[in-house]
């Protein structure tokens, strides 16, 4: 593994593979984003990193990484959208608050409050797995027939 200076921050570069990206996203958000320039989605994404360049000392090269998307749920409801924009504002506040932004933004710094309401209207593991056995019954069922 590559050892930084202090001094050194990396690049990082997106990986073109979006696969992760477009299994999760609706029909109608993947058109609105082709037919409509400038729709935004929100989503929660997972970065693995993959590879790395400019790590030996005679390379006249900065440091770079590249990252890839290895997972991710985009937002599929209003109330969705709602709790991941208030999530990543508590976010920045934060990020401003530890020095990085010199304003800081309005709202409650807390987006696990946010996310923990949108959470609880959501099912839970044991609930999808009994869906999932429900899935599997009926199709048991109609095999039969």
């Amino acid at each position: 593994m590559p050892k930084l200076s202090p001094a050194d921050v990396p690049e990082v570069k997106l990986d073109p593979a979006a696969a992760a990206i477009e299994a999760t996203m609706t029909r109608e958000q993947r058109r609105g984003l082709f037919e409509k320039p400038g729709m935004v989605v929100y989503a929660i994404v997972e970065l693995t990193s993959k590879s790395y360049t400019g790590h030996a000392e005679d390379e006249d090269k900065d440091p770079q990484v590249k990252v890839r998307v290895t997972g991710c749920e985009v937002a599929r409801s209003d109330e969705d959208a709602k709790a991941l924009i208030e999530a990543r504002r508590a976010m920045y506040r934060g990020r401003q608050i530890d020095g990085t932004f010199d304003e800081v933004g309005k709202g409650s710094l807390h987006p696990n409050a946010e996310l923990g309401l949108l959470t609880a209207s959501k099912p839970t593991e044991g609930e999808l797995k009994e869906h999932k056995r429900q899935v599997e019954d009926r199709r048991r069922a109609e095999y039969v027939r």
